[in-house]
């Protein structure tokens, strides 16, 4: 279907995308690369968490030249529209071509990263002369937490690349040389339920943008569930009701597109009680600070299956302090670097959980900084926040940032044969996302990176899209940049 050129780039991601592959369930795309590289007699090695390191020896007279590591991951966000049946754990996905870019039918195409990995694929398979020792790293679950990058181990795989070719980024135009380092969160609130005794409705908000906690985050994208929150925390002033359920998000580094809440009405009207909604939503829309293609957002509210039991007042109270108060989004930004910003936090999912100790509302969050110190800020505030509300807040998957190299010759390497092949002189940035950059430099202090990419859009949402020719262009001047460090 892909027929374009690069033939092999383009084979290998359409092969890519016919394998399920959402993070945390790579092992089918790792058993694809592992045998892909024995097939050609390739050295490979697979860890246990599935990364896999694979080698191709330099062309022949250019053994001396150091070897050069490219680096992307495998594992996609699984992220689709309502309604949609696709199944990323068992369907491949469905792709169409409209006007240049590569789509998926309804769900994220995962050309982050799979762009990355069929570009090099393709020069594991037949990368033009000259080229230097290539070491390709093949990581899993960047997604959700960078754990593929944390669990590599340089030494075990004989690593000897100094210079790092990362294929994550998404602007062709653009070279990355630094990134924010994070955390993830989750606050779990305790609540105590009583007997049902109301009238079960639900109220849903959908519709909004979304998009990527990082790079998106300061461009005014509405939060659904901080939206729901502050719905249900305006409807509380005028009706009796107590929550039943809530949930909302899907990723914690993805700004939530959807939220919802299951509630118990005590002693009203339902209608007057789904218009106070819908007035409320409308206002919503119309302030200043949402943007016009958040404004398009649907809130409905309609019955619910009556369940055994409520959250009681005190309970529906304290979550919705909680989900009121904590803060989500840009937090500051950079006093330093012009639009960047510097601290962020997320709250990407909310959702009940009813175990075998009662019942809890669990939120989780991504917060961003390049700064270890506003990182242990984060931390600290979060916990706070959590003890005032009688809940607990716990950590994991931190991550380290990478700082800007003012001096670096791949980079100078890469702009120039921008220039040379296409008349563009890339910009470098330092981003607010989060990249295994980070992590492996951390691991190899002194490695040479950029972070690099085709053109995408809407990556971590159904609209997520991948140009064909930027595509082209991004392979073309890899193999440039290699031919001179061949050299």
């Amino acid at each position: 279907m892909l027929d374009f050129e690069p033939k092999n780039v383009f084979r290998y991601f359409e092969e890519i995308c016919a394998i399920p592959h959402p993070s945390g369930h790579e092992e089918k795309i790792a058993d694809y690369v592992e045998r892909f590289a024995k097939e050609r007699g390739l050295s490979c090695y697979r860890d246990e968490v599935n990364n896999v390191f694979v080698k191709k020896a330099a062309t022949p007279g250019h053994e001396s030249a150091g070897a050069v590591m490219l680096q992307g991951h495998m594992d996609m966000v699984p992220e689709k529209d309502s309604g949609s049946s696709h199944d990323f754990l068992r369907d491949g996905l469905k792709l169409s071509v409209k006007d240049g870019w590569i789509s998926a039918d309804h769900t994220t195409l995962g050309g982050d990263d799979g762009a990355a990995i069929a570009i090099m694929l393709a020069l594991l398979d037949s990368a033009p002369d000259p080229h230097p020792a290539l070491e390709c790293l093949f990581t899993v679950s960047e997604e959700t937490g960078l754990t593929g990058a944390w669990a590599f181990d340089p030494d075990a795989v004989g690593m000897t690349a100094g210079t790092m070719i990362n294929l994550d980024s998404e602007e062709e135009s653009i070279v990355t040389a630094g990134c924010a380092g994070g955390v993830r969160t989750d606050i779990r609130v305790p609540v105590t339920t009583a007997p049902f005794a109301g009238t079960a409705l639900r109220v849903a908000l959908g519709g909004f943008t979304g998009g990527h906690s990082g790079i998106e985050i300061n461009e005014g994208h509405a939060n659904a569930i901080k939206m729901l929150a502050r719905l249900l925390a305006a409807l509380r002033e005028r009706f009796d009701f107590s929550l039943i359920a809530v949930s909302g998000g899907g990723k914690d580094n993805a700004i939530p597109r959807a939220s919802e809440a299951i509630v118990s009405l005590h002693g009203a009207d339902a209608e007057a009680f789904a218009a106070a909604a819908a007035a409320e939503a409308d206002e919503l829309r119309h302030e200043p600070s949402t943007i016009e293609a958040d404004r398009a957002f649907i809130c409905t509210v309609g019955p619910a299956a009556a369940p055994c039991a409520e959250m009681d007042k005190e309970s529906t109270g304290r979550v919705l302090s909680i989900l009121n108060l904590v803060r989500s989004g840009v937090i500051e930004m950079s006093a330093f670097v012009p639009e960047l910003v510097a601290f962020s936090r997320n709250l990407g999912i909310l959702s009940t959980e009813i175990g075998a100790d009662g019942t809890s509302v669990v939120l989780s969050f991504s917060s961003r900084s390049a700064s270890e110190h506003q990182l242990d800020a984060t931390q600290r505030e979060l916990e706070m926040l959590a003890a005032a509300h009688g809940a607990e807040a716990s950590h994991h998957a931190r991550y380290p940032g990478w700082d800007y190299a003012p001096v670096s010759p791949l980079r100078e390497i890469w702009a120039k044969e921008s220039e040379r092949l296409f008349g563009v002189t890339p910009e470098v940035v330092v981003i607010h996302a989060g990249l295994e950059c980070g992590i492996l430099c951390h691991k190899r202090p002194g490695l040479d990176i950029i972070s690099v990419g085709p053109d995408m859009k809407d990556i971590h949402t159904p609209r997520e899209r991948l140009n064909v020719d930027s595509t082209r262009r991004t392979y073309e001047l890899v193999c440039a940049v290699l031919a001179k460090l061949a050299l």
